[in-house]
């Protein structure tokens, strides 16, 4: 299939659903380029659920471009997210737990709450975010010592509570095909 010239890979993304109808990640949001798309629906690996009204064209055949995909076959999720800085921000909602600021992601650093020069290890319980004003105010020392208390308390979060925070920062992109998808848990207005 050709598509027009002026056709790009970033246009016409589709969303993918895991075979339980939940996206396979919510920040950043599962898509694929328009062509991965068509491919995998060829190779039958997906039941397409919407399509964009845009059409690609074949010397033999016509096609209208999904813009909702489901996959076949389940994928199941990590049961424990990765101890990964994107993973901790996202715990943590990209929010500084000292200062309480929400900032972007560059403007963010992590914190050893006990410093790794007091013994601190670097694991889901002693790691918070920080901006970097506030990380370089605590230093290295205890919470204690310098009244910076962490807003709350570093845990390691479950793929449940990641997947809920990522989807209160949605992408600049959605299509209104991808709303009944991604929002039918959300609560209805009276």
């Amino acid at each position: 299939m050709s598509a027009n010239a002026h056709l790009s890979a970033s246009a016409f993304p589709a969303l993918v659903l895991n075979a339980d109808f939940q996206p396979l990640s919510w920040y950043p949001l599962s898509v694929w380029s328009w062509q991965d798309t068509v491919r995998a629906m060829f190779l039958d690996r997906i039941a397409v659920l919407s399509h964009y009204d845009r059409v690609i064209r074949s010397p033999g055949q016509e096609l209208r471009l999904p813009s909702v995909v489901a996959l076949k076959q389940y994928v199941p999720q990590e049961r424990r997210p990765p101890f990964t800085r994107f993973n901790l921000f996202l715990r943590d909602r990209f929010s500084c737990q000292y200062c309480g600021i929400t900032a972007p992601i560059q403007e963010l650093t992590f914190d050893h709450v006990v410093p790794r020069s007091r013994g601190g290890r670097t694991s889901w319980d002693n790691i918070t975010t920080a901006c970097t004003r506030c990380n370089l105010r605590k230093g290295s020392r205890l919470p204690r010592e310098c009244g910076m208390h962490p807003l709350s308390r570093p845990q390691q979060p479950s793929t449940h509570q990641l997947r809920q925070n990522g989807r209160q920062f949605p992408p600049g992109y959605l299509h209104e095909s991808w709303r009944d998808f991604l929002y039918w848990d959300s609560e209805l207005e009276p």
